[in-house]
């Protein structure tokens, strides 16, 4: 976890803890706000200390416990401004995926350039049908979210319309360990690899492969999206980091140069492409 992110949310435990304090009915302890919430004390302790982050529930029953409600307006300013920078997956996907996706699209859709580092599998704006809904299947399982599958894919396909919009432009580095990822049937990443043989010279398509016994500046790391210069996007296990500083997005445009300089185009990257898509057996 960011170090901002926790100075952040210790922050807000301080203030919980003042409001606790300065409570018109007297000064509560811990353990009488529990008891009025219906919470364990633990909870109130966590909350307190910054080792758990409120939900909006939380934050507007604590303000009425204490006997402060219109203290959740500031409450609630404060929770969504560090859950901008790193958004939970939990929260995230507690509808499923395909309300992400339809974030994701205006997201993307409101950018001319995008600089993209993909370690692991491929690109969503490149990926086909069958091989999103193989992602889909598994991350659902594995974030125990809602499984709606079918529609997470139409959105996924439907940002893919960005590529051909004028003025756009995808410069997106992957590593070969990315196209030989079998996260999903043979067949299925066979036909995922002919499509990204198909988009080699396409005029919105910028695209470099690093092989995987290529010299690299720095280490992989993980995938990220550089949305002009505006923001940056880093997937996690826990959570989807948003950074927007100018000196982290300087930081991210660095490591993809350097990234960009092992990759090869082209010709190059469609014989490497080519090289993996031999060597998969139905």
């Amino acid at each position: 976890m960011s170090t901002d992110y926790q100075r952040a949310r210790e922050e807000l435990g301080r203030r919980l803890r003042e409001l606790r304090a300065e409570s018109p009915d007297g000064r509560l302890t811990g353990t009488a706000l529990a008891l009025r919430l219906g919470w364990p004390q633990s909870k109130v302790s966590k909350l307190e200390s910054g080792r758990q982050t409120p939900t909006r529930d939380d934050l507007r029953a604590w303000a009425e416990a204490v006997g402060q409600p219109a203290a959740f307006d500031e409450l609630q300013a404060r929770l969504k401004g560090f859950e901008s920078h790193i958004r939970s997956w939990q929260r995230l996907l507690a509808a499923g995926h395909a309300p992400v996706q339809e974030t994701w699209n205006a997201v993307v859709g409101e950018a001319r350039t995008l600089h993209v580092w993909d370690g692991h599998v491929v690109n969503g704006l490149l990926q086909t049908a069958d091989y999103a809904r193989s992602l889909f299947t598994s991350h659902a399982e594995l974030r125990r979210s809602p499984q709606d599958t079918e529609n997470a894919v139409r959105a996924r396909m439907k940002r893919q319309e960005w590529l051909y919009r004028p003025g756009r432009r995808l410069n997106l580095l992957m590593w070969e360990a990315a196209l030989q990822s079998r996260v999903c049937a043979p067949d299925v990443l066979a036909a995922q690899l002919d499509r990204l043989l198909g988009v080699v010279g396409m005029d919105t398509v910028h695209l470099g492969i690093v092989a995987l016994d290529s010299p690299l500046r720095v280490p992989a790391g993980n995938g990220f999206w550089l949305m002009d210069d505006r923001l940056v996007t880093v997937e996690d296990w826990h959570a989807e980091l948003w950074l927007d500083d100018a000196e982290t997005i300087a930081l991210y445009r660095r490591a993809w140069d350097a990234l960009a300089e092992s990759a090869v185009y082209g010709v190059e990257a469609q014989q490497v492409i080519a090289r993996v898509r031999r060597g998969i057996k139905a």
